[in-house]
């Protein structure tokens, strides 16, 4: 038997079935599955290299493709947070700073992140044949197995607490 007491109390905060809610959740699914979808079909196909002339130009397209859609996907996010019901005795300068404390180190393992990996390391380029020439070790990476994952996570952990 399941005791599902700290589910029936989560849903007392938040409103599942309000359609910001609701896109958010569409939105923050969508998103890996359709980057992961294209990705594998170019490996399997090279077609959006054979339509972009090449891996590196069919690479930085996919990724301009996931930075709109993550930008589409944060502002569900920051719309559905809006309207979902507050805990009041969360709501003090507390919690704001230590959301914006988490968010920040979540923004840092991201841009160290990027700057370890480069564009086309981070936008799945190995899918398109773009390989590193070794793996990558440095900070972030020597810390955490996976630091963008991990900071995307803080940042938008620290965004609903503030």
């Amino acid at each position: 038997q399941v005791d599902v007491a700290a589910m029936v109390q989560l849903f007392g905060y938040v409103d599942v079935t309000d359609s910001g809610f609701i896109v958010a959740v569409l939105s923050i699914a969508f998103n890996p599955f359709f980057w992961n979808v294209v990705a594998r079909w170019e490996h399997k196909t090279r077609a959006l290299s054979q339509i972009f002339g090449s891996p590196h130009a069919a690479c930085y397209c996919l990724g301009a493709v996931i930075l709109v859609l993550n930008c589409v996907r944060s502002h569900c996010f920051t719309e559905a947070m809006k309207s979902q019901p507050k805990l009041e005795g969360w709501d003090c300068h507390w919690t704001y700073y230590s959301g914006l404390a988490i968010s920040a180190v979540g923004t840092l393992f991201v841009i160290s992140s990027f700057l370890a990996l480069g564009f086309t390391g981070t936008f799945l380029g190995d899918y398109f044949g773009i390989l590193m020439e070794e793996k990558v070790t440095s900070f972030p990476f020597s810390i955490l197995d996976n630091p963008m994952y991990w900071g995307s996570t803080a940042i938008y952990l620290g965004w609903s607490l503030m």
